[in-house]
């Protein structure tokens, strides 16, 4: 079934394109929030901007489906008296890809442009020949002449940065940018919501689309937003690595590949019994899956929901993504319509008070 259509993929690249740094996330939520309402009964934030929309709100039994919406990005650490900029991350940034790039600095009087600078190969002789980024040696230059000038623009320490690049699509089959982790997720949860109204179903327990914060630095956001919404079953939804490509290692990161389906991952805080539920409905439905395992946590929300409120059954589904944590991350779309298509069957198999207890 074909999911992404001319106003899904606008609203696709709306949502990737708004700015939502880990901590700074507000942009996106806007977009996010408003996308969704025509398709739920009531949206809400918490105060640390996890958002979130409810369908069939005030039944007993809760159902959760969720993604995270904040993005990598850097802190603004040091000026310099020369006015170039020393920084520190904000999640996961990787420094290696850094020079070169052109960055954003969000600051209270807009957007300042800068680039990540870096010594032309020309000079770089002897042992600097193989110099490699650090997180001590990248800075960002503004074009300005000194600290005084840099701060009369507005950059400070603490002012957050994030690359300047946008959404696009190659072969007509992958989506390619930044932020695809997780904001593709919060693309298809939004698109749960919008084949739920589509197609009319009654759900037997409230829904809650939850776009939590603050993954990217702890799960941060799913943790509170589980203890306050208190969920009984959870189906979260995140990215993995499509270890096809080239320098990837199959046998540490598992056999994992960029349009053969979502993955399911086998681990302590993935409940079997919703694993199996959400494998049966799959099956059912033609959905193709991988699977992959996780010897301790999963790194996703999904252990936030499990290990909350005493215990909630909860199930990860992921979608394999290339070069994560670049601003060239890369998902494939049958990928992402089966994810999307993966989560709304297997709500539509979750009965009213299931019961996942093993025995």
């Amino acid at each position: 079934m074909k999911i992404i259509n001319k106003t899904s993929e606008a609203f696709m690249y709306s949502y990737l394109n708004a700015t939502s740094p880990t901590g700074f996330e507000a942009e996106g939520q806007k977009v996010w929030l408003e996308y969704m309402k025509p398709f739920v009964d009531e949206t809400h934030l918490d105060d640390y901007g996890t958002a979130y929309a409810v369908i069939n709100p005030g039944q007993p039994y809760k159902v959760v489906i969720e993604a995270h919406a904040d993005e990598i990005a850097w802190f603004v650490n040091y000026i310099s008296d020369d006015g170039y900029i020393n920084v520190i991350r904000n999640g996961g940034s990787d420094h290696i890809i850094a020079p070169s790039k052109r960055v954003n600095i969000h600051t209270s009087k807009g957007i300042v442009k800068g680039v990540f600078g870096w010594p032309a190969i020309h000079v770089r002789k002897g042992k600097d020949l193989n110099m490699s980024p650090k997180i001590e040696n990248i800075f960002i230059d503004v074009g300005a002449k000194d600290k005084k000038e840099v701060e009369k623009m507005g950059v400070h320490v603490g002012c957050v940065i994030t690359f300047d690049d946008e959404l696009t699509k190659l072969n007509n089959r992958y989506y390619a940018g930044k932020a695809l982790d997780n904001k593709m997720g919060g693309f298809c949860i939004a698109e749960v919501a919008r084949l739920l109204k589509k197609n009319k179903k009654k759900l037997p327990y409230s829904l809650y689309i939850v776009n939590a914060v603050q993954e990217e630095i702890g799960l941060r956001g799913a943790e509170m937003i589980a203890n306050r919404i208190k969920p009984n079953v959870a189906i979260v939804t995140d990215v993995t690595h499509d270890t096809s490509t080239p320098l990837m290692k199959i046998k540490e990161q598992g056999d994992l590949k960029g349009g053969e389906g979502p993955v399911l991952t086998y681990a302590p805080a993935v409940h079997n019994k919703l694993l199996q539920l959400v494998i049966k409905a799959a099956e059912k439905n033609k959905i193709p899956f991988q699977r992959s395992a996780a010897s301790r946590s999963t790194g996703t929300d999904t252990d936030a929901f499990a290990y909350s409120n005493q215990g909630v059954p909860s199930v990860l589904i992921s979608l394999p993504l290339k070069y994560m944590h670049t601003t060239v991350e890369m998902a494939h779309q049958e990928d992402i319509e089966n994810v999307t298509l993966l989560i709304y069957y297997a709500l539509l198999s979750i009965k009213k008070n299931h019961n996942f207890k093993y025995f």
